[in-house]
């Protein structure tokens, strides 16, 4: 009897072995598809359908995005004002080049290797603090401003989505997962005698090694960032989630285990911490949350580090002192932490019934419509306020459609946070690599092997095309 248990116990255990090494090895054959220019392709979701629905497109008129949170105290819209100013600040390497229209680049520290040089650069549509420019990339004419010598990869064009790259894996095949710089300032008139490459980011992605992000909005974070965790809980916490096969997982910082919420992982804890890994990582400037430099290659260090710190002096004058005297990073996180929540269109009864049908289909379960700050806020007139992100701020599963081979924090390889749908109705580019700049299409995205929101994708392909036109609509409204 013993000797037969042992003899059983063995083999279970050597088909478990087995069972795991395939899981993993399919797990390493796992590749993203290669990065491109955005589809329009667009699938028609339901054989009920008499006509096709299409994505209206990006909604016209007046943004609706770019300002301060109402009721602001003065001293906080003159800091915003002066705080949006340093947002849009152009940097070169020594803070004395000029660009192709005369134009002092003077803030210091581009570089070695860069994606931008501005945050405005790339969070700049439909207002400053938004998502990727709609027809014209600025990565491209970067690429040779100032007598750099890049070469552009294919996958960076105009029109298209500002983007930055990571590699899954390094050489000898252990995960790597970091940002990939775009460019170097090798051949820059302010930066002579620096000689870097660029990386093989056309063979790397013909590897299926690459994966890109696109610039995230910043409207309406620091509601965000002043929504405790308790409430996100809560509000994630619906009854119908298990039932739909959903099952979020939050994000959390590896040092005080509270929510993480910034970021298409949910990564970053504070727009603080965002500005400053943003800033070092996307533009190359080392500062006080990040003071070394990423690449210490002898020859293209130009600086004192770190290269953004707080001013002990006023240089600016620009009517804030809390602004003059703050870091860049400072800035930034002040810009985006006052920035008001994009404002909707006015409903129509197409897309009041697409609101509904959104929510009956089951969107909603990720897609959550509200939250209420912390009832006690050092942002004047900011305490119990109710917002509409239609977002719940934690990860999901969403199969090997969307895997892009990185794991950040506790978020796996096929996990995205919930991306927030206000302002949605102005974004181009969709999804975490911007492959569609087609509504429709970013839905059905949402439907492949292992995704939390087949069951709910299921539900919207049965909608008739009217019905899916309203869903349409509502998003486009918003």
């Amino acid at each position: 009897m013993n000797a037969s248990v042992s003899r059983n116990t063995v083999v279970k255990i050597f088909l478990l072995s087995v069972f795991t090494l395939l899981l993993a090895g399919m797990a390493v054959a796992q590749k993203p598809a290669p990065l491109t220019g955005p589809t329009t392709t667009t699938r028609t979701a339901t054989t009920f359908a008499t006509t096709t629905p299409s994505d209206p497109g990006v909604r016209g008129g007046v943004s609706g995005s770019g300002n301060s949170l109402s009721g602001l105290s003065s001293d906080e819209t003159n800091f915003f004002n002066a705080a949006r100013s340093r947002f849009q600040e152009v940097d070169s390497v020594t803070g004395t080049a000029v660009d192709a229209s005369g134009k002092l680049e003077a803030g210091v520290g581009l570089g070695p290797r860069f994606n931008g040089n501005s945050c405005a650069q790339c969070h700049a549509f439909p207002a400053v603090g938004g998502s990727s420019p709609v027809t014209v990339n600025p990565q491209v004419a970067l690429a040779t401003l100032n007598g750099a010598t890049n070469t552009l990869p294919k996958f960076i064009h105009s029109p298209g989505p500002v983007r930055e790259v990571r590699f899954i894996n390094n050489p000898d095949g252990t995960a790597d997962g970091g940002v990939h710089d775009l460019f170097t300032i090798t051949g820059r008139t302010d930066a002579p005698g620096c000689n870097i490459s660029q990386d093989a980011f056309d063979t790397q992605n013909a590897n299926g090694n690459a994966i890109a992000r696109i610039p995230t909005p910043t409207f309406g974070l620091g509601l965000v960032e002043l929504t405790s965790d308790t409430t996100l809980t809560n509000d994630a916490n619906n009854a119908n989630n298990a039932n739909n096969g959903i099952s979020g997982t939050f994000n959390h910082s590896g040092n005080d285990g509270t929510i993480t919420r910034f970021g298409w992982k949910a990564q970053n804890k504070s727009l603080l911490i965002f500005a400053g890994e943003a800033y070092n990582v996307e533009q190359g400037v080392s500062n006080e949350l990040f003071p070394q430099e990423r690449d210490e290659t002898p020859g293209c260090q130009f600086n004192s580090l770190p290269e953004d710190t707080t001013n002990l002096t006023n240089g600016f004058n620009s009517g804030s002192n809390a602004s003059d005297f703050a870091a860049d990073t400072v800035n930034f996180a002040g810009f985006m932490r006052l920035l008001a929540a994009p404002t909707a269109a006015a409903p129509t009864a197409s897309s009041t019934r697409g609101q509904q049908t959104f929510i009956s289909v089951g969107c909603a379960l990720c897609h959550v419509q509200s939250h209420t700050t912390v009832a006690k806020t050092s942002v004047s007139n900011q305490g119990n306020v109710t917002y509409s992100p239609w977002s719940d701020f934690s990860t999901h599963l969403m199969g090997d459609g969307l895997y892009d081979g990185v794991t950040q924090g506790i978020v796996g390889t096929e996990h995205f946070r919930t991306a927030p749908l206000w302002g949605v109705g102005q974004r181009s580019f969709f999804l975490h690599d911007g492959r569609t700049n087609n509504l429709l299409t970013a839905i059905q995205a949402h439907s492949s092997n292992g995704s939390e929101a087949n069951t709910v994708i299921s539900n919207f392909n049965l909608l008739s095309a009217s019905q899916q036109q309203d869903v349409l609509n509502f998003l486009r409204s918003l």
